[in-house]
């Protein structure tokens, strides 16, 4: 029986036992509460630390942001209150709103943003740009941040509203001092919501209450920017990594929020009764296989590129998605197609070679039987069918492979690690990235090549970053269509990474759930029950 029949035939079945069993249940839900399945469990508290979705998604319940970005993805005031820039353009001052408070009763001071702002730059490409920019951060007094830059840097508001992995949150100073590879393993924010501790079970369960002291912008909400209102007074976080569970649970009323459906469910809960569906992010996502640089057998340039030679996009969409054109595209490019300027440049890098041919280009590489350690995370339906097609043409090609399927948690613990295989390492994983967070350069941490101080894989590639300086430096209103295409022929002739198809997600609620921004990921500010 196909997956998605099983799957479908499960969810209904289970209306009329399990859902029907509870519906009593949930009909005494508390409507003060908001519950809410996440993609995956949280496991890491610290949107520093690593460049987990999930964990980006707690932190913006929790954390607020200097600049947040509005639908049109340009920066716009959160935390701050307004700006001044020097005529030179080397000297920006910002001021703090009134009314700013973390959790802890503590007010936001303008120390606690630049220690916050110090942390995030040690590890977020395009915070690394602004880092080399700057000649002193300091604050003045408790509302004043005050930068001043070697040179003018155009582009720093983007910088500081940069959605995506490793958002620069502000936290306490006294935590925002801890080294920048060493997780936090508190929450506390000033943001709209507050973690509850007490009740965090991790990769399970997580909670948060409404943050009475929160203080709203005034204009109106759109992605990360505007009035963050919390019109619930707790959100409660379950994971259920059974899709069939999940569409039971969502169909009973037993759950008011589901944040990704697999594309399996797609037919089922478009028709089902009190459940409606929207694409969680108009811009949509890029799937990545991405390689281990340190270590064998991925250290090896040659192989890199006989396996992307080897790729079939459509293999990896058709299994993660089935055939419904309206949900993928094949996307032969190192950066989102859809992106202004971004051509398809991969078409003779990427052409599907036949197995024999590829056997000859592994062999001709000088490959010689290195294990590799395949890692995809099964909790999250697309990326595991992304690695189980992996594993099967790395076998059919003649490679040593080991996969290794485990929860999103687990594998994004074992990605830290540099050491060989045989101590516990890893030779490539399957993640995805937004669309949002690859738009330029300097955003998409996945092709930049820092190698140590980089995102995990440590691809090193100092003619990348010199271009990444030239795009900081080119005027917003050019064409940078030349730029990229000399930063993908670098990227195809030596890969950072697979790039495996681009895909829409959607997320389910029930119908009396409302206010859902346009790509807000799994934001609960705005969200209210009709």
């Amino acid at each position: 029986m196909r997956r998605r029949t099983l799957l479908a035939g499960a969810a209904s079945a289970g209306l009329g036992t399990f859902g029907a069993a509870r519906s009593a249940l949930a009909q005494r839900r508390d409507p003060r509460e908001l519950r809410f399945i996440s993609a995956v469990g949280l496991t890491v508290l610290d949107p520093i630390w690593t460049a987990s979705l999930v964990t980006l998604n707690h932190a913006y319940a929790v954390y607020d942001t200097l600049y947040g970005i509005a639908q049109d993805l340009s920066p716009r005031p959160q935390m701050v209150a307004g700006h001044t820039v020097s005529d030179d353009e080397r000297t920006w001052e910002f001021k703090l709103r009134d009314g700013l408070v973390f959790h802890d009763g503590e007010p936001v001071l303008a120390r606690d943003a630049v220690a916050s702002m110090r942390r995030w730059w040690k590890r977020d490409s395009f915070g690394q740009l602004v880092a080399e920019a700057t000649e002193s951060l300091s604050a003045p007094d408790d509302k004043t941040i005050r930068l001043t830059l070697k040179r003018p840097f155009p582009h720093l508001l983007v910088a500081l509203s940069r959605v995506g992995a490793l958002t620069c949150f502000v936290m306490p100073e006294r935590h925002a001092e801890t080294d920048a590879y060493v997780q936090v393993k508190e929450a506390i924010g000033s943001g709209p919501y507050r973690f509850l501790k007490d009740e965090f079970n991790a990769g399970s369960r997580s909670a948060y209450a409404r943050f009475d002291r929160y203080v709203p912008r005034a204009e109106p909400a759109e992605r990360t920017a505007g009035g963050k209102i919390a019109h619930f007074e707790r959100i409660t976080w379950y994971t259920m990594p059974d899709s069939a569970t999940a569409a039971n649970a969502m169909q009973a009323g037993e759950m008011d929020w589901w944040e990704y459906v697999p594309a399996d469910l797609h037919e089922l809960m478009g028709k089902a009764r009190g459940i409606a569906m929207q694409p969680k992010d108009p811009y949509n996502w890029y799937g990545i296989a991405r390689f281990n640089h340190l270590q064998a057998p991925f250290n090896n340039k040659k192989l890199r590129r006989a396996l992307l030679a080897a790729v079939n996009q459509d293999d990896y969409m058709r299994a993660a998605f089935g055939d419904d054109p309206a949900v993928w595209r094949t996307c032969k490019a190192m950066m989102p197609c859809g992106v202004k300027d971004v051509s398809e440049f991969g078409h003779a890098d990427m052409p599907a070679l036949s197995i024999e041919a590829a056997k000859k280009a592994v062999a001709e590489s000088g490959y010689n039987g290195e294990r590799a350690v395949v890692l995809a995370p099964m909790d999250y339906p697309q990326l595991g069918a992304f690695g189980i097609v992996t594993a099967d043409l790395m076998r059919r090609i003649g490679m040593n492979v080991d996969f290794q399927p485990m929860d999103w948690g687990t594998m994004i613990a074992r990605t830290a690690n540099r050491e060989s295989v045989e101590k516990g390492g890893w030779s490539m994983f399957h993640t995805s990235g937004s669309m949002v967070s690859m738009v330029n350069p300097a955003l998409n941490m996945y092709i930049r090549g820092q190698g140590g101080k980089g995102w995990t894989g440590w691809y090193d590639k100092p003619e990348i970053e010199t271009l990444a300086q030239e795009w900081l430096a080119t005027p917003t209103n050019a064409s940078q269509r030349g730029l990229f295409d000399r930063m993908q022929r670098i990227l195809f002739e030596d890969p950072p990474l697979l790039p495996l198809g681009q895909y829409g997600v959607y997320t389910v609620r029930r119908t009396d759930i409302a206010g859902i921004l346009d790509g807000s990921g799994s934001y609960p500010w705005n969200v209210r029950r009709t």
